[in-house]
């Protein structure tokens, strides 16, 4: 771990100068002054940025709100977005599709949306007179009753952002017009404890307060804001649900029960229904595994969700860090070492071959074993599980994809055709019926997508629909709930020449051995449910074909996903510029709002889909943390001490999104200008690395850590990992950390960073395609590849110190930006502020300057 960092700086002195005083917080990393609050706020101009609903000829229904909320609709009139509230119901209604849930992936066209992202209208709810406080000399109009109004700090929440020195007297009057029980239907205002002030003349300035900013979203995008119960984690009680756990245990005679986090498919997010773990924990995060004995109950997760787990998880629970120095490797390492002469349970569906046989193996030293009860525990006891997703299966067009499914499926039988015989490596006989290959299994949710050229919505933030998937030489099955058939998906199989049975019937087809003589290939992440099922005579284990020729993306998949992340990144730099401006303007922002902002940016985009994972929104030391995701009611306020790091992404129809920016807003200091320089100094290192034929990510992962070693600092994940064509952001089997040599058409990212525990973190993320590059030596011939960035985002200046970069690193970071200039232009025509942000951006030096006489700072931006 690196030395602590030396003291911050004091706080720069901006011009103009003022008279007031500063009060200095005690927060370390938190310290605001008068001179940061801007008036602007009074002066902005009424030019707005509209943003007209899109077109749709689909018919969606916009929920009703069980409270006072009337049927809303959407108007345009005056160049300014307005709410209607009538009880009666509108004709022009906003419609939407049939979730508020930020996190799922929609199964219909992206949501209508009415958005004014320039000039808010803030509903401030009248005090009495004796509570208002005037600024007859300070304001922007010298008019007492266009005075700033405020709700009792007393009745405070956590989230949304703040506003400023107030609205014109007739706004006012209009919200409070449209908006009659604005008091009973928005949470009180948040006082902001991160600021003080007074004047030098006595007389107090009120800080700036955050609201949740229920009145900038209408529509579709106010209902799903106010409904997001998603982001609202409670503490669950777990005593009950572990007493009627060990009771079952009890029965079977087990020492310990593991609840994994993997559903039937092993997949990485699973859906509500497949949330055992979570729910018998409490805890919320995507990786981690429930251990309970007879006595105890432990969670083992890695360190991303350390901080996390400890907030969520009872007093019923003990923390195993997985991974932790001097401590167990992962779950499986942790139970070996404690499980002797012990049995151990497990539903042997969510736990993969690969895992299971490595398990059994380590617990037969310990004289244990797993014992697989016919029924998940889970199950029996979670009497409210949510149900299966019954969402319509769609086709995923050849425009998208670029292959048809019968040519894959082709492929796949060719591949099947070609394994040899499993006959033992002594035997000199013919091989028997019984020992060729006839057909594989497929498990895997993206794989069955992939090949099929389907799509569906069972999965959070994955386009994905549960099913198995049986191929043979002259057979293909689909096991599959038939209630999420179309007329048009059912011609598509039929096409296929692909049979229908229910997904449950996978079982019965398994234990029949429907297909005959012969062996099955299956991959090491097929549950070990399945091999229990077939009996190794009845299988071989081969790593996926599938996952290797889906990983490498057809001309039409990688011109989709270069359109993708041009629209991503356009709305990214939108709401850059939104945030920005806001900062400036003094407003207080949370983690959570600007991760809201950006998501609702990307709903306007072309071929919008849902988010690609959990919003990565963080600043000071939740930024430490790599995988941090805000909620609602915890979020942190954004400061300008600390760099602020939001990695996030959409899924498009024509690609899946990944991008990480870490930016600053105000003046960083010393050890943070130097740590960021390293991290995109590796982030260059890959970014322009040239290699020949053969070569892995493995091998190539020193670059990107190269510059932070010089200094002694290290990142503890990965610096890379694939992604899909409109299915999982994290997709293999290449990868910066695996063996498998890169090859054009493979996408991957490169996103090295730096976290300093609980201070602050910064990570830069951009997507990249490998391709083919002429050399000058041109040894050996045709053989080099490099990288083709996709991802279109400038990467901020302000934190970089010059003088630690080389000619060639700097050259690179002038051309990236303009790069992005000229290819993102054209899609911030109408958003002038956007434009500016971006203009300025590009043409900006690096760095700041350094202080003057008497630590005077001018940062010219």
């Amino acid at each position: 771990m690196a030395p602590p960092p030396p003291p911050p700086p004091p706080p720069p002195m901006c011009f103009p100068f003022t008279n007031r005083s500063r009060t200095r917080e005690s927060s370390p990393l938190i310290i605001r002054t008068d001179s940061e609050k801007s008036y602007a706020s009074s002066q902005r101009s009424d030019n707005r940025s509209n943003y007209s609903e899109r077109s749709d000829n689909n018919s969606h229904r916009l929920s009703q709100k069980s409270d006072n909320h009337s049927n809303r609709s959407s108007q345009k009139s005056d160049n300014r977005s307005k709410r209607s509230h009538n009880s009666t119901g509108s004709q022009n209604k906003l419609v939407r599709s049939g979730s508020y849930s930020t996190t799922r992936t929609l199964a219909s066209d992206a949501e209508k949306l009415s958005f004014d992202s320039d000039s808010e209208v803030y509903d401030v709810p009248t005090l009495a007179n004796e509570s208002r406080t005037k600024f007859s000399q300070h304001s922007p109009r010298n008019d007492s009753k266009s005075a700033l109004t405020r709700v009792d700090s007393k009745k405070s929440t956590k989230w949304g952002y703040g506003w400023g020195l107030g609205k014109a007297k007739e706004r006012e009057r209009e919200m409070l017009e449209r908006s009659p029980s604005v008091d009973s239907e928005r949470p009180p205002l948040y006082k902001s404890p991160t600021r003080t002030s007074s004047r030098s003349s006595g007389s107090k300035r009120p800080p700036f307060y955050s609201n949740d900013s229920a009145s900038t979203l209408v529509g579709s995008a106010y209902e799903r804001k106010i409904n997001d119960v998603e982001s609202i984690k409670e503490k669950v009680d777990t005593t009950d649900r572990l007493d009627e756990i060990r009771k079952l245990m009890a029965k079977e005679k087990l020492d310990y029960y593991v609840v994994p986090s993997e559903d039937p498919h092993q997949s990485e997010y699973v859906a509500a229904s497949d949330k055992r773990r979570s729910w018998i924990s409490g805890f919320t995060g995507s990786a981690g595994q429930a251990i309970i004995s007879k006595t105890a109950a432990y969670l083992v997760t890695d360190s991303r969700y350390w901080l996390q787990a400890r907030e969520e998880l009872d007093l019923n629970w003990h923390l195993i860090l997985g991974g932790a120095v001097d401590g167990p490797k992962d779950w499986i390492d942790w139970l070996v070492d404690r499980a002797k002469d012990a049995k151990i349970g497990i539903d042997a569906r969510m736990i993969s071959h690969e895992k299971a046989t490595s398990l059994n193996i380590q617990l037969n030293q310990q004289n244990s074993k797993l014992i697989y009860p016919p029924q998940n525990f889970i199950d029996m006891i979670w009497k409210e599980k949510p149900l299966r997703s019954k969402e319509p299966v769609f086709i995923q067009s050849l425009e998208f994809t670029g292959r048809e499914a019968s040519t894959k499926i082709a492929e796949v039988r060719a591949w099947i055709q070609a394994q040899p015989p499993a006959v033992p490596s002594y035997s000199k006989a013919t091989p028997t019926p019984a020992q060729m290959h006839i057909g594989t299994l497929v498990t895997s949710l993206s794989s069955i997508a992939w090949l099929l050229n389907l799509r569906g919505s069972d999965i959070p933030f994955n386009p994905l629909f549960y099913a198995y998937l049986f191929i043979s030489l002259d057979r293909a099955v689909l096991f599959l709930d038939p209630v999420k058939l179309t007329d048009e998906v059912e011609d598509h199989l039929r096409t296929l020449n692909i049979e229908r049975k229910d997904y449950n019937d996978i079982w019965a087809f398994l234990r029949r051995r429907e297909w005959g003589e012969g062996k099955v290939l299956i991959s090491p992440e097929t549950s070990y449910a399945i091999s229990l099922m077939l009996t190794h005579f009845r299988y071989t284990v081969a790593p996926s074909f599938i996952d290797n020729i889906k990983a490498i993306k057809n001309e039409v998949e990688l011109e989709g996903l270069r359109r993708a992340y041009l629209r991503d990144g356009a709305a990214y730099v939108r709401w850059l510029a939104w945030l920005e401006h806001k900062i400036q303007q003094g407003y207080d922002i949370t983690e959570y709002e600007a991760a809201w902002r950006l998501t609702e940016y990307r709903r306007q985009n072309k071929h919008y889909w849902g988010l690609a994972y959990e919003n990565i929104s963080a600043s000071g030391p939740n930024a430490a943390l790599p995988h941090y995701s805000p909620t609602k009611s915890g979020a942190r306020m954004i400061d300008r001490e600390t760099p602020y790091l939001n990695d996030s992404g959409g899924q498009y129809r024509d690609g899946t999104c990944d991008t990480t920016r870490t930016v600053h807003f105000g003046r960083p200091s010393g050890d943070q200008s130097e740590a960021y320089t390293r991290v995109l100094q590796g982030h260059i290192a890959i970014d322009s690395a040239v290699f020949p034929e053969g070569t892995t990510g493995s091998q190539l992962d020193v670059l990107a850590r190269r510059a932070l070693w010089k200094d002694g600092l290290n990142y503890m994940h990965g610096t890379g990992h694939g992604f899909g064509s409109f299915l999982n952001v994290h997709e293999g089997p290449h990868g910066f950390s695996s063996n498998v040599s890169l090859v054009p058409g493979h996408v991957i990212t490169n996103e090295p960073g730096f976290y300093l525990e609980g201070r602050w973190g910064m990570r830069i993320e951009s997507a990249l395609a490998i391709r083919r590059v002429k050399t000058k030596g041109e040894f050996n011939g045709d053989v080099w590849l490099g990288f083709e960035r996709l991802t279109c985002v400038p990467i901020q200046t302000r934190m970089v110190k010059e003088t630690m970069l080389t000619k060639e690193e700097k050259q690179w970071l002038k051309d990236h930006n303009k790069k992005c200039l000229e290819r993102l232009e054209p899609h911030l025509k109408d958003d002038k502020r956007a434009l500016k942000w971006l203009k300025r951006e590009s043409d900006r030096g690096i760095g700041i300057a350094a202080p003057g006489p008497g630590g005077i700072t001018i940062d010219w931006d």
